[in-house]
C-alpha cells in the first residue's frame, strides 16, 4: 500500500492526459445529440480534428496493439461507409433492389439516370462517414496515454457522468437550462443529451462504474466507498426524474452488473470487519433503493414509474413502426440503403396510420436499422462484432480484474438500450463503448514486467 501511495505521489499528466481531458470537456458540452443539424455536431468533430492533429504532432507514438480489435471494427464501419458512398454504373444501380421507385421518377420527369452511389442519400451517409472521426479520436488519444495515466480514466468518466447527472437534477428541480449545443426538450430531464432515454442509459452505466471505482484501491475503500454508493442513489434518482421507462430497467440491470463485478472483492473486504457486515450492506441498499422509489411514487415525482404505468405500449410509435421497418429491410436486403438514410426512407415507406405532426427520425431499434442501412455487410459486421464482445466478456469474467468485467458490461447495457433506441449515434455514447471496448479488450493483455520498462529517475 505504501510503494502503490508512493507512485500515485510521483504521478505527472502529460499532454495526452490534458488532451483527453480537453476532449472529454467537449464531448460532456456539445456532444448529447444525435441530429447532423445541431451545432454540437461541428462543436465536437471540429475539436476532435483538432485534437487529433495536436495528438500526431505533439504526443508520443500510440500504442495500438492494446486496441487492436476495437480499431479494426471502427476501421470497418469507415470503409463499409465510404464503400456506399463510390458511384456506380446505372445498369448496375438500377439493379439494386428498391430503387424502382427513383428509376420511375427519373423516367417520368425526362431525366437520364446518372452514375448513382450505392446509398440512397448520399449526404446522410456523408455526415454517417463523418461522425466516425469521434470514435477514432478516443482511439488515438487513449492510445497515446501512459498505463499510469489510463488508470485515471475510470475516475475521469465517473465524474463526466456525475456532472451530466447533477444537470438532470437541477432541471428536475424546475430549473431550465438550455443548451445551444444539442436539441434538447425544455422541462425534460435530459443532463447534456437531447433524450431521456439517453440520458438514463448514461446513468445506468454510471451505477456500474461507481462501484467498479470505489473498489480499484482498497486502501481508499473507506472513503470511495461512502461516496460512490451516494453516487449510485443520485444516479438512480435521476432516472426516476428522467421519465424514461426503459431507463428503470437499465439503472437496475446496472446496479445489479456493478454489485456482481465487485462481489466477491468487497465480501472479502467486508469479512475482515465483521461476517455479517456484507449481507446487511447489501440488505442496506435494496432498502434505500425500493425506499427512494416509494416515495417517488406517492409524491408523483417518479415521473418514469408514471409514465410505465400511463402508457399503452401498442400506441407506441416504436411497436407501431416495426412492421413497416421489417417490411423495409425485406424491400432493400442485400445492399441496404446507406448508413443514415432510414428517416427519408420511411417517409416513402410510412403508411397513412402513422403519420402525426412529428416524425420517426430512427427505427428505434439500432440493430434493425444496421440492417436496413448496411445491408447484408452490415448485419455480418454486426454478428462479428457480437462474437467477439461474447468472447471477450467470457475471458474477461474468468480474470480478477474488475475493469474488463465493467467494459463487458457497459457495452451490454448500450446493446440492451440499442433494441428500442440508438444511443450509439451520438457523439457521448461513440466515445463510451470505445471506452468500454478498450477496457474490455484489456481483460486478455498479459501482466506488466515486473520493471518498467521507461527510465525512471531514483
Amino acid at each position: 500500500m505504501k510503494s502503490q501511495r508512493l507512485s500515485s505521489s510521483r504521478f505527472r499528466p502529460t499532454l495526452s492526459l490534458g488532451l483527453f481531458a480537453m476532449f472529454l470537456t467537449v464531448v460532456w458540452i456539445a456532444g448529447g445529440a444525435s441530429r447532423a443539424d445541431v451545432m454540437g455536431q461541428a462543436v465536437v468533430r471540429g475539436a476532435s480534428w483538432a485534437l487529433l492533429a495536436i495528438t500526431a504532432v505533439l504526443a508520443p507514438r500510440p500504442r495500438l496493439g492494446q486496441v487492436k480489435p476495437v480499431m479494426f471494427f471502427v476501421t470497418a464501419a469507415a470503409l463499409l461507409t465510404a464503400l456506399q458512398l463510390l458511384p456506380l454504373p446505372p445498369s448496375v444501380w438500377e439493379a439494386m433492389p428498391g430503387r424502382a421507385i427513383l428509376v420511375e421518377a427519373a423516367t417520368a420527369s425526362g431525366q437520364t439516370q446518372p452514375w448513382r452511389p450505392w446509398s440512397i442519400v448520399p449526404g446522410a451517409t456523408i455526415n454517417a462517414l463523418a461522425s466516425l472521426v469521434i470514435p477514432f479520436a478516443t482511439l488515438m488519444l487513449v492510445s497515446v496515454m501512459r498505463k499510469d495515466e489510463q488508470d485515471w480514466l475510470p475516475a475521469m468518466m465517473l465524474v463526466f457522468i456525475s456532472a451530466s447527472m447533477m444537470i438532470g437534477l437541477l432541471q428536475f428541480s424546475g430549473a431550465v437550462l438550455a443548451n445551444p449545443f444539442i436539441n434538447d426538450t425544455p422541462g425534460q430531464t435530459a443532463g447534456t443529451l437531447a433524450n431521456r432515454n439517453h440520458f438514463a442509459l448514461l446513468m445506468a452505466i454510471g451505477c456500474a462504474l461507481a462501484p467498479v471505482w470505489a473498489i480499484q484501491d482498497e486502501g481508499r475503500l473507506q472513503w470511495r466507498g461512502p461516496l460512490a454508493s451516494a453516487l449510485v442513489l443520485l444516479f438512480l434518482l435521476a432516472i426516476l426524474g428522467s421519465g424514461s421507462r426503459a431507463g428503470l430497467g437499465l439503472g437496475v440491470a446496472g446496479v445489479a452488473l456493478g454489485t456482481v463485478i465487485i462481489g466477491k472483492r468487497l465480501q472479502r473486504v467486508m469479512q475482515r470487519r465483521s461476517r455479517w457486515a456484507f449481507p446487511a450492506l447489501i440488505a442496506l441498499a435494496l432498502c434505500v433503493i425500493v425506499a427512494l422509489t416509494i416515495v417517488g411514487v406517492s409524491t408523483g415525482r417518479s415521473v418514469s414509474v408514471g409514465r410505465l404505468l400511463a402508457t399503452d405500449l401498442n400506441q407506441d410509435m416504436r411497436s407501431r413502426g416495426l412492421p413497416t421497418v421489417l417490411a423495409m429491410i425485406g424491400n432493400y436486403l442485400p445492399f441496404g440503403t446507406g448508413f443514415g438514410s432510414f428517416d427519408t426512407l420511411f417517409r416513402m415507406h410510412e403508411p397513412f396510420a402513422l403519420l402525426k405532426p412529428t416524425y420517426f427520425n430512427h427505427a428505434h431499434n439500432d440493430w434493425l436499422e444496421i440492417v436496413l442501412d448496411g445491408g447484408v455487410i452490415g448485419g455480418l459486421l454486426l454478428i462479428v462484432a457480437l462474437v467477439w464482445w461474447a468472447w471477450a466478456s467470457a475471458r474477461a469474467w474468468r480474470s480478477h480484474a474488475s475493469l474488463p468485467k465493467f467494459g463487458s458490461a457497459a457495452i451490454l447495457l448500450l446493446m440492451a438500450a440499442s433494441l428500442f433506441d440508438y444511443p450509439a449515434r451520438t457523439p457521448t455514447f461513440m466515445m463510451v463503448l470505445v471506452l468500454a471496448a478498450v477496457w474490455l479488450n484489456s481483460g486478455g493483455t498479459k501482466g506488466a514486467p515486473a520493471l518498467p520498462r521507461d527510465p525512471l529517475h531514483l
